[in-house]
């Protein structure tokens, strides 16, 4: 595997692979960023990398849709596997297989490397120096209740006891030039800890990192066990440490190839109005809530640095992509480990991440005897339902193998012919559930509380009453097939 230890030398492998767009021109810094970078998701095009943005008097560049689907329609999905060390032709099912193996490996600790020469230290600013103003910050969407300055940074903070490092992406919006605010869920790792130091009455130390090793911002971005240190996840990817230094003004470390990072403390109250914001669900916002306050303290970076932009809304841009992937990936993993014969599983970008497509192999009633598909889709509802990393999750349908997950055309197909009207349908009713979906009623998010399902559309076994497949594959000799495929003309003679 070949890895990328800065974000730069990943956009030589981008630029490489024509799936990189430099743009010279004169950008504004308040809308057209979020523009640019939204029409390159809903267009598959190349990367956008903005490097001329009115008003920055630092050269700072903006990055847009940094591991969205790629421009290379043979290689739909070049930015994610890229990132994480695969080549550029890797599938779906490859990626999760590398996120999975991945988690049954042994970490490896970061290493500290010398601060001095560490490209994250070119630049150090403090005091009034240390303002947000000086880099290029823009609005994601029109109605968005701020500037967002992180959406594909890493947030790095630490329990207080220290044996607790998390690494994650979660969106921050700029308040003025030395607040921000971001959203701290209670049920993710980030408010875990947060909770922690609210406990003990003091700040979080943090340090919000722009533009890290695109594996660094992979692991960030999908879950991991509670108690799993992403850096030492991205060690075992790498089968070396990361290189960090400590911060400038905070008992953590951070990564030496940053681009930039910003210090301080995060405060113990939620004190701040954060949002609206436009988010992965498809559907601009329209509320705000109370979160904590971030305080600007020290801020470092490189020479004309780049800072990522993700802006959110309808499939397909990174939460569709390499969050998706993420979850499927624990999806998996969690309901092997209890022991279930599961074959494959995808959550569909179109879905925007509210289903959830599980395969089982034609023999799974072997594996499991004395058990009915109803029951196996009541197993597999009260894994990933009641799952903290899989909150998100609304619906799941259980599919046999003949159906590949990861084709829309095979997941349509089974819904619409094997979704029964009204049988066969596992409800979870009193499951949790947050604002970030977008399918439940306001006292369900009010409560916390609305229903969940799985959608059973097992066949009846080979054999045994299934039917098959009105296709060239199973609707014709073997013999003949190969005979129509030897004389297929090649696209030269259409």
């Amino acid at each position: 595997m070949t890895h990328f230890k800065d974000l730069r030398s990943y956009l030589c492998a981008l630029n490489d692979i024509g799936d990189l767009e430099r743009i010279t021109r004169e950008v504004d810094g308040d809308l057209e960023p979020g523009a640019i970078t939204r029409r390159s998701y809903e267009t598959d095009a190349p990367a956008p990398l903005m490097e001329n943005i009115r008003g920055n008097a630092l050269g700072c560049r903006i990055l847009g849709a940094p591991a969205g689907r790629s421009y290379v329609k043979t290689r739909p999905y070049a930015r994610v596997a890229l990132s994480l060390g695969l080549p550029a032709t890797a599938t779906i099912p490859e990626i999760i297989d590398t996120l999975i193996q991945t988690r049954a490996l042994p970490g490896k600790k970061p290493v500290l490397v010398d601060a001095d020469n560490a490209p994250c230290r070119q630049n150090i600013l403090r005091g009034d120096d240390a303002t947000l103003d000086s880099f290029a910050i823009p609005f994601a969407h029109d109605s968005d209740g701020g500037r967002y300055a992180n959406t594909w940074g890493t947030l790095i903070v630490k329990s207080p006891d220290g044996q607790w490092i998390n690494w994650s992406i979660a969106r921050v919006m700029k308040i003025d030039c030395k607040r921000m605010t971001g959203l701290i869920v209670p049920s993710q790792h980030i408010g875990q800890i947060w909770q922690q130091w609210v406990e003990l009455g003091q700040p979080m130390p943090y340090a919000m990192v722009q533009g890290t090793a695109p594996a660094i911002a992979c692991a960030s971005g999908i879950p991991l066990p509670a108690g799993v240190d992403e850096a030492d996840y991205v060690g075992a990817l790498w089968g070396e440490p990361i290189e960090v230094v400590k911060a400038l003004s905070v008992d953590l470390e951070v990564p030496a190839q940053a681009e930039v990072v910003v210090e301080g403390h995060v405060s113990i109250t939620r004190d701040a109005e954060e949002g609206p914001y436009g988010e992965y669900s498809g559907y601009l916002g329209t509320k705000s809530s109370p979160q904590p306050t971030f305080s600007v303290e020290v801020i470092s970076h490189r020479d004309q640095p780049i800072w990522p932009l993700v802006v959110a809304g309808r499939p397909t841009d990174e939460s569709h992509t390499l969050w998706a992937m993420g979850m499927t990936a624990e999806a998996i993993s969690l309901m092997r480990e209890a022991g279930l014969p599961i074959t494959a599983a995808w959550i569909p970008e179109e879905s925007a991440v509210h289903w959830l497509v599980v395969s089982v192999p034609n023999n799974w009633r072997e594996l499991l005897p004395d058990t009915s598909s109803e029951e196996l889709a009541q197993r597999i509802g009260e894994i990933v339902f009641r799952a903290n990393s899989l909150i998100f999750i609304p619906r799941i349908y259980l599919v046999d193998d003949d159906i590949d997950p990861t084709c829309l055309k095979d997941v349509v197909w089974a819904i619409a012919t094997r979704v029964h009207p009204e049988r066969r349908r596992i409800v979870f009713s009193e499951e949790r559930v947050i604002p970030l979906l977008h399918c439940y009623d306001a006292d369900e998010y009010a409560a916390g509380k609305g229903a969940k399902i799985v959608y059973d559309t097992l066949q009846p076994p080979i054999g045994e009453g299934r039917l098959p497949h009105a296709s060239f594959e199973q609707g014709y000799p073997a013999a003949l097939r190969q005979q129509v495929i030897d004389h297929w003309p090649n696209a030269t003679d259409q």
